[in-house]
């Protein structure tokens, strides 16, 4: 069995380029997983039902599922990458 791949990646982003749309309530795609990769810094990732933080960093990503509601916020200087999956990804 091989582990999951993904499908996509976004382009690295920084505390600057990190899209608005991003810091704002969003949601996967049905049947499709999210991973947020912190490369760099840190990253607080908030899923909106039910209310849960997490707080991301170089080995310690999130996990979005399908249609789950959720925002990022950098702390601080920061790089982080998504990528995505047609299947939940290992970690």
């Amino acid at each position: 069995m091989t582990e999951p791949r993904p499908y996509r990646s976004t382009p690295i982003f920084d505390e600057n380029t990190l899209p608005v749309a991003l810091r704002g309530e969003h949601r996967t795609k049905a049947g499709v997983w999210g991973l947020i990769r912190v490369i760099e810094g840190e990253l607080n990732l908030t899923y909106v039902d039910p209310h849960t933080e997490k707080l991301l960093s170089p080995g310690q990503p999130g996990v979005i599922s399908p249609e789950q509601i959720h925002f990022v916020t950098p702390l601080g200087k920061v790089k982080i990458q998504v990528d995505f999956y047609n299947e939940p990804p290992d970690l």
